[in-house]
C-alpha cells in the first residue's frame, strides 16, 4: 500500500506540476491573446480602417494565437503535438477542398474590404446586378435594386467581373438622343434644347452640356444631348428633360419623326 501511495505521489508530483504549468500557460496565454486583439483593434481604428476589416483581422489574430497557446499547453503536459498538428493539417486540407467556393468568396471579400472598390451606399454595377450597396460581408455583398429588391451577390462573382462604380466620381452624364424631321430648323431645335437645359438647376455648368448633330438617320436628323448632373439626380433629370424637350418641340412646330414605310401598289391587267 505504501508503494502504491508512493507511486501516486510521484505521479502527482511530476504530472501535477506539468498540469499546473499547462493551465497557467493557457490562462496567461488567453489573457495575452485578448490583449493583442484589443491592441490590433485600437491601432486599426486609429488608422480609420473599415470596421468590418477591423473585426475580421482582430478575430483572426486572436484565433491564431489561441491555437498556438493550446498546442503549447498540450506539449507541456507531454502530449505529442507533432501528430496532433498533422491531423489538424489534414483536416484543414479536407475542409478546404470541400469548401472551395466558400473559401474563394472569403478571399474575395477580404480583397474587397482591403482595396475598397466601393463602399456602403455606392451605386454599382457588377456580376449582372445594378444597385446600391447595403452591406459588405466576408462571403457576400448585399445590393438594393431600383425596384427595392435585395440581391445577395457572392464576393467571388464581383471580383471576377468588371465593377462599375457610378457614385465614386459624384457626377454622371445624361445621354439623350432626340430626332427632328429633315424639314425642321436645326438651329431652332438646338436653341430650344439649350434653353431647357440651362433652365434646369440640377444640370451642372462644368462640364458644359453637349448638344450636337450625331446622325442623319433614315427618317430623322438625330441630336445627342449630353448634360451632366449629380448621381442622385440622374433619373429625375433624364425623365424631365425628355418630357420638356418633347413639349417644346410640339409648341414650336418641330416634328419628331417615327419610322415609316411607303407601300406602292401596282395593278396588273391580264391583257397586258
Amino acid at each position: 500500500m505504501e508503494e502504491i501511495l508512493d507511486k501516486v505521489y510521484q505521479l502527482l508530483t511530476v504530472y501535477g506540476i506539468k498540469l499546473l504549468a499547462a493551465i497557467a500557460i493557457f490562462i496567461i496565454g488567453r489573457w495575452v491573446a485578448k490583449g493583442v486583439r484589443k491592441l490590433v483593434e485600437r491601432v486599426m481604428a486609429k488608422s480609420k480602417v473599415d470596421s468590418t476589416l477591423i473585426s475580421f483581422t482582430a478575430n483572426l489574430v486572436y484565433i491564431g494565437l489561441l491555437a498556438f497557446i493550446v498546442i503549447a499547453a498540450l506539449g507541456q503536459i507531454g502530449i505529442q503535438t507533432t501528430s496532433f498538428i498533422a491531423v489538424l493539417g489534414a483536416a484543414g486540407l479536407a475542409v478546404g477542398l470541400a469548401l472551395q467556393g466558400s473559401l474563394s468568396n472569403f478571399a474575395a471579400g477580404f480583397l474587397l474590404i482591403i482595396f475598397r472598390p466601393f463602399k456602403v451606399g455606392d451605386l454599382i454595377e457588377g456580376a449582372g446586378v445594378f444597385g446600391v450597396v447595403e452591406a459588405i460581408q466576408i462571403f457576400t455583398t448585399q445590393l438594393k435594386t431600383a425596384d427595392n429588391k435585395t440581391v445577395i451577390v457572392p464576393n467571388a462573382k464581383l471580383t471576377d467581373d468588371n465593377i462599375v462604380n457610378w457614385t465614386v466620381k459624384g457626377t454622371r452624364r445624361v445621354d439623350l438622343v432626340m430626332g427632328i424631321g429633315y424639314g425642321d430648323d436645326i438651329d431652332k431645335a438646338r436653341s430650344l434644347m439649350a434653353d431647357i437645359i440651362a433652365a434646369d438647376s440640377r444640370v451642372l455648368k462644368d462640364p458644359a452640356p453637349q448638344i450636337a448633330v450625331s446622325e442623319l438617320g433614315d427618317s430623322s436628323v438625330n441630336f445627342v444631348v449630353r448634360p451632366w448632373t449629380r448621381v442622385e439626380d440622374y433619373w429625375a433629370v433624364y425623365f424631365d428633360l425628355t418630357e420638356k424637350i418633347k413639349k417644346a418641340f410640339d409648341a414650336n412646330g418641330i416634328s419628331i419623326p417615327f419610322p415609316q414605310r411607303d407601300v406602292h401598289l401596282y395593278q396588273h391587267n391580264e391583257g397586258e
